[in-house]
């Protein structure tokens, strides 16, 4: 891929948080909400464009987001099938931008430990490589953000359910590079209280 191709980031923050039982979203880390964590890396980076896709409580957490979505490379998308998968998150995003750039960005609305300089590091290995999947690996261990070069919008379009990109990145193995990162940031999301205690105490919030 060449280092001038655009690849935009879609942040997936749809979902209802049934197994953290309030909105994750809105949870506070220092004197940010969670999302918030996750937008300001991806607009740090140099991702070309952000689409920020919502569901579950759209409008209240873009009532308390306010003005600090309104963005120049900030769009926002509001998945009305939450409900039925992150497949639905993952299509509603990608169908926004598909016809825009050359690869996309995967992030999770619940990594807020996930830094610019490491999606900007991800992207600089892929445009390297002619591989067509690129995925983040600590200690051996897969993790987010991913990134899809065009040659995958297809199949992503066609995926169903909550299983998100997993499938399409078990059954192409030979297209995957595996970029070895230096932290465990990438596999650090909030699914229970007791990882957003975890990440509170190395955030110190």
């Amino acid at each position: 891929m060449s280092s001038i191709e655009p690849t935009a980031g879609i942040v997936l923050a749809a979902g209802m948080s049934q197994r953290f039982g309030q909105t994750k979203q809105l949870l506070r880390l220092k004197d940010k909400y969670l999302l918030e964590w996750v937008l300001d890396a991806a607009l740090a980076s140099r991702l070309s464009k952000i689409v920020l896709v919502l569901g579950h409580e759209h409008e209240r957490i873009m009532q308390k987001l306010g003005s600090r979505i309104i963005r120049p490379r900030l769009q926002v998308v509001i998945n009305e099938r939450y409900a039925e998968g992150q497949s639905h998150s993952l299509r509603a995003g990608l169908f926004v931008v598909h016809q825009q750039v050359s690869a996309v960005m995967f992030l999770l609305g619940d990594q807020p430990r996930v830094q610019s300089a490491t999606i900007d590091y991800l992207l600089d290995c892929f445009r390297q490589s002619p591989k067509s999947i690129c995925v983040p690996v600590y200690r051996g261990k897969r993790g987010n953000p991913t990134i899809f070069d065009r040659s995958m919008f297809g199949k992503l379009m066609a995926i169903e359910g909550d299983i998100g990109a997993r499938t399409i990145i078990r059954e192409h193995p030979h297209c995957i590079l595996k970029v070895e990162v230096d932290g465990p940031e990438c596999l650090a999301d909030i699914d229970i209280p007791s990882d957003y205690e975890e990440i509170r105490k190395v955030l110190k919030a």
